[in-house]
């Protein structure tokens, strides 16, 4: 059976899965749901047969200020765009059994393709992080998100995107 990413179903088991951060364990396990159901974000997984969760992402709607932005990314938008629209992937865990699998560069690459499929039908110009840790930031940096100053958050565009999906 192939890698497959699923949105997060109420059959999905939920209260095994420790990625090692309380806060990322939390949010899993009592609100992923929740902010489903209020369609503040979706939330995807790669679940095994016995529907034991091995990761899950969040991706949503999100602003950017325009001064966040980087300049040579900036100066090509009109100026009257204040806040730019982006897609957030808020969150990104894999158990603690399943790491060093990869698990987690096929989920983020999940996640960019399903943004940039997105944003052909709601604009969006970039996918941002705002990443948990160094090892995040260090992480993301490998798939070419690039750090916003002042933020701490990571910025990788719908462009570069796109070129890493020809196919679609």
């Amino acid at each position: 059976m192939g890698f497959l990413v699923v949105a997060l179903h109420s059959s999905h088991e939920r209260k095994a899965f420790d990625c090692g951060n309380e806060q990322l364990n939390v949010y899993f396990h009592r609100q992923a749901n929740q902010d489903v159901k209020r369609k503040l974000s979706v939330c995807f997984v790669n679940a095994d047969e016995s529907r034991f969760v091995k990761g899950y992402y969040t991706l949503s709607n999100s602003s950017l200020p325009r001064d966040e932005a980087p300049e040579y990314f900036r100066r090509k938008l009109p100026p009257s765009y204040l806040n730019l629209p982006v897609t957030l992937l808020g969150r990104l865990a894999i158990d603690v059994t399943e790491k060093g699998k990869g698990i987690g560069k096929l989920l983020v690459a999940d996640a960019l393709k399903r943004s940039f499929i997105a944003s052909k039908t709601i604009g969006s110009l970039a996918v941002v992080v705002d990443p948990i840790d160094e090892a995040a930031t260090q992480f993301y940096t490998k798939f070419g998100f690039i750090t916003l100053p002042d933020s701490g958050k990571m910025f990788l565009p719908m462009v570069t995107i796109g070129k890493l999906f020809p196919e679609l």
